[in-house]
């Protein structure tokens, strides 16, 4: 029992701790924080405009609606079709759901290569922001806000101080390339 109890008060001062050390402490979703750059949207769109990843997307969709007009099709007219058009209606179903997926695959590949470009493009860029929040608002301990962190104060987080820092970054090298 009083292993217990002392096991309890030791959860508590852990839990606790954090709280009490939350000056000095920021959090920040990088992923978050660069593909929300007018850079990022700026790549998407290219990627939506290029005619591979276009064609794809319009391909999948017309397999989605072919699936789910067969779906129907097939629940409707269930009572009156037989086994063997029941059994040929499902496995087009099957056929246009494995094509789906392929496409489905190929047009998150796209979107990933995208992500990765737009991330090494403003890598160094980020560090140097980052770097210089740390400095500015006096942080000693920088999280990545992902699914481990059940909470923060939304005041502590850079995401958006990075973004808008990223941006101004790039139009400002933008004009001074011109």
């Amino acid at each position: 029992m009083k292993n217990l109890f002392k096991i309890n008060i030791l959860a508590v001062m852990l839990l606790s701790f954090p709280v009490l050390a939350v000056d000095g402490m920021a959090v920040i979703d990088m992923r978050t924080a660069v593909l929300s750059t007018q850079a990022a949207a700026d790549a998407f769109k290219a990627l939506e405009e290029d005619a591979d990843y276009a064609a794809n997307l319009e391909k999948a969709q017309s397999l989605q609606a072919e699936r789910q007009a067969i779906a129907e099709k097939l629940q409707k007219e269930l009572e009156t079709l037989s086994q063997t058009q029941i059994a040929e209606m499902q496995k087009d179903i099957q056929d246009k759901g494995k094509d789906l997926e392929f496409l489905a695959g190929k047009l998150q590949q796209a979107q990933e290569e995208t992500a990765q470009k737009v991330f090494a493009a403003s890598g160094p860029a980020m560090q140097k922001i980052i770097g210089e929040l740390i400095q500015a608002k006096q942080i000693k301990v920088l999280l990545q806000k992902n699914e481990t962190i059940l909470f923060s104060d939304p005041a502590l987080d850079l995401t958006d101080d990075v973004t808008s820092m990223l941006d101004v970054a790039a139009s400002e090298a933008s004009t001074q390339s011109e």
